[in-house]
């Protein structure tokens, strides 16, 4: 199996970051996304919504979305679980994981892509991005509150939800939003998880 990924953004740093934890080696096929790649047509015959990553299973078959590859990855390697032992560990790990996904790290893209995007030819929508961070705060407040003392989102063990957010705070580093702004606790949780080798990326693009 291989991943076809642009490690800079947020789902393929979500899925590195997951497969970091798990301690899964994996393949990595470059999809410049700053040359257009993910809309070239050999690209789109692998996921016809042209974003990553992508996951190219043993069969040739291709898998999109990030979350769906994380399962399948789960179900694949159940050990260590990246979602818990127990059904209350499980729900818990997932409900985290979705305020996370849908609440912040999606929020986060649009509001970088609209305030100055990376990707060229994408203009700004001040509009969007102030929407966006106004619609930020409810979500970053309930995780903030949740997480308490423990050191991980779900408890005291990192799950699928520390990878997205982890994904969601460097991809905001583009905009220069400091997504943590005034939560100690997300500040301290964003500290110490920065500092796990499955957050360390190392690529280079074609010159």
């Amino acid at each position: 199996m291989k991943i076809h990924d642009f490690p800079l953004a947020p789902n393929p740093r979500k899925v590195r970051t997951y497969l970091g934890e798990k301690g899964l080696a994996m393949d990595f096929v470059l999809v410049n996304l700053l040359a257009g790649e993910h809309k070239s047509a050999a690209f789109l015959e692998k996921n016809p919504y042209g974003n990553v990553p992508v996951l190219e299973m043993d069969d040739g078959s291709f898998l999109s979305e990030s979350l769906a590859i994380i399962e399948y990855l789960e179900e694949r390697h159940p050990e260590p679980s990246m979602w818990g032992d127990t059904a209350e560990q499980r729900a818990r790990a997932r409900r985290t994981e979705r305020i996370a996904d849908l609440g912040v790290l999606g929020r986060v893209g649009r509001y970088v892509h609209a305030h100055k995007s990376p990707l060229p030819g994408v203009p700004q929508r001040p509009q969007v991005a102030e929407l966006m961070l106004e619609e930020l705060v409810r979500p970053l407040e309930i995780l903030e509150a949740e997480i308490g003392d423990h050191p991980f989102l779900a408890g005291n063990r990192p799950t699928v939800g520390d990878c997205t957010l982890f994904a969601a705070s460097t991809f905001a580093g583009f905009s220069q939003l400091d997504l943590f702004e005034g939560k100690p606790r997300l500040q301290r949780w964003c500290a110490a998880f920065s500092e796990r080798p499955s957050t360390k990326v190392e690529f280079s693009l074609p010159s």
